[in-house]
């Protein structure tokens, strides 16, 4: 069968694992997942699952708050069937960080008889596991806790690295398995935290978009169409978030998993993950520096999403002055950016430095033919910024179901914010909006935009369904 954007509409989620497909990008698509199982009672499966890898020494990777969950029931399924493992588990009183410590702890738990990887958890275990999965070469499952993150089916892990947020290559679980029963229980922040991460995918999607005008990058329209309908079908059940619905639960965690099925499909990131995850990025940065405990990915997502719907909608209605940016761009001072990037960025800087230059990524010549390309395509960008949901369309969306809407609302100092505005773009070589405001010599303009628009936070309007 060959993708298309009729055809990945009516696919089940178990039907785009497995299996290579040909796509009409003149692309071939395949993702190395054996089965996506959701539904109520799920867990039940995971001894006759092990059974078919030929299992018999499986490593069980907890938190203390997933061994209690779900944890201590996977032990009880293994034992009532012989089956013998080992279990380590996290026991960190903040949020677990995956960094080289965590790396550590997991495949120094890893011994001989280890023969499967079998996480229980979401977010920083998926992160660790599949990451020590591809570095040991033992095949995993993931048993999620929680809907909480798009990670499940991503082939990259997220991973702190000498201070600097990476993302690195990994192995996939062969099995993701979520259990609707654990899942509608897990903490409303969590669930809320999913939902967040799965609206995201609005402004990513535009800014993949935007970077095929500016850079010609690749751009799969079929692969778009999977995360695009995956947002639309937990949109349309945004009631039952509040409730806890069955349905509005597997939705979010359907949702979750079809983005990383589409990450996977590209072997990138943008399906999923746009400027709303650079500044995302940057906060959590700042946090871990300043030894506060993190808050959820999807949380922070959600925030910087009705950012970006904010600075989408502006750049809509702006008279850009292109000659007042290739003047900007040819006076580059490499030096202040530099100094910004040292200030800004603390710890975390002398990576952002060192991939600048890997990457060439403040050559002036690029800049300038960066700047005349938008300015030979701004009636389709403006056209393209148009079609982006606006800040209230997000908030009526995320108000509904009860999450946050401004940074402060869960604690975020505004100055982080501020920062984000001028620097998240250097945490990935990803082209965005924000490094197109930077092109044409507007990131301080829109830095005192979104200040204000945080700092005079509007009412939230009635729910206006999504179309």
């Amino acid at each position: 069968m060959k993708l298309n954007l009729s055809a990945v509409t009516k696919m089940a989620i178990d039907e785009f694992v497995g299996e290579k497909f040909s796509c009409t990008c003149d692309r071939e698509h395949y993702m190395n997942v054996d089965k996506v199982i959701i539904e109520n009672g799920a867990i039940n499966k995971i001894t006759d699952l092990l059974v078919q890898y030929d299992c018999k020494f499986p490593l069980i990777i907890v938190d203390a708050n997933t061994y209690k969950i779900a944890g201590k029931k996977v032990e009880q399924l293994l034992s009532e069937k012989n089956i013998e493992f080992k279990t380590v588990v996290y026991q960190a009183e903040q949020d677990v960080i995956p960094d080289e410590a965590a790396m550590g702890k997991l495949i120094l738990a890893v011994d001989n008889k280890t023969d499967f990887l079998l996480a229980v958890g979401s977010g920083v275990l998926n992160d660790l596991t599949k990451y020590i999965s591809r570095r040991t070469g033992l095949k995993s499952m993931i048993v999620a806790t929680a809907p909480s993150m798009d990670g499940f089916a991503s082939d990259t892990s997220a991973l702190t690295i000498d201070n600097l947020k990476t993302s690195v290559s990994c192995e996939l679980p062969k099995i993701i398995l979520g259990d609707v029963d654990i899942l509608k229980d897990a903490p409303e922040k969590m669930i809320l935290a999913g939902l967040g991460d799965m609206i995201g995918k609005y402004s990513a999607l535009i800014d993949w978009q935007l970077s095929k005008i500016i850079n010609n990058e690749y751009y799969c329209d079929v692969t778009a169409k999977i995360s695009a309908d995956a947002i639309e079908k937990c949109v349309k059940n945004i009631d039952g978030v509040k409730t806890r619905d069955d349905g509005a639960i597997h939705n979010i965690m359907d949702g979750l998993i079809r983005t990383g099925i589409a990450m996977s499909y590209v072997n990138s990131s943008r399906p999923a993950s746009g400027c709303e995850h650079h500044l995302s990025h940057y906060w959590e940065m700042m946090y871990l520096f300043q030894g506060k405990e993190a808050l959820l990915h999807g949380t922070k997502v959600g925030l910087t999403s009705i950012i970006a719907g904010k600075i989408y909608e502006t750049f809509a209605q702006e008279d850009v002055d292109f000659e007042k940016a290739i003047t900007a761009a040819k006076v580059f001072d490499a030096a202040k950016w530099e100094d910004q990037i040292k200030r800004l960025y603390q710890k975390a800087a002398p990576g952002i430095l060192k991939n600048a230059v890997k990457d060439n990524r403040n050559n002036i010549e690029n800049r300038i033919r960066r700047i005349e390309t938008i300015r030979d395509n701004f009636a389709a960008i403006k056209v393209l910024a148009k079609t982006a949901k606006t800040s209230a369309c997000i908030e009526d969306i995320m108000g509904r179901a009860g999450a946050p809407l401004r940074p402060q609302d869960v604690g975020i100092d505004l100055d982080i914010v501020h920062n984000s505005m001028l620097v998240a773009k250097e945490v990935r070589q990803r082209y965005t909006i924000l490094n197109m405001l930077a092109d044409l010599d507007l990131t301080e303009k829109y830095t005192e935009i979104v200040d204000d628009f945080v700092k005079n936070p509007s009412r939230v309007r009635s729910f206006q369904p999504v179309g």
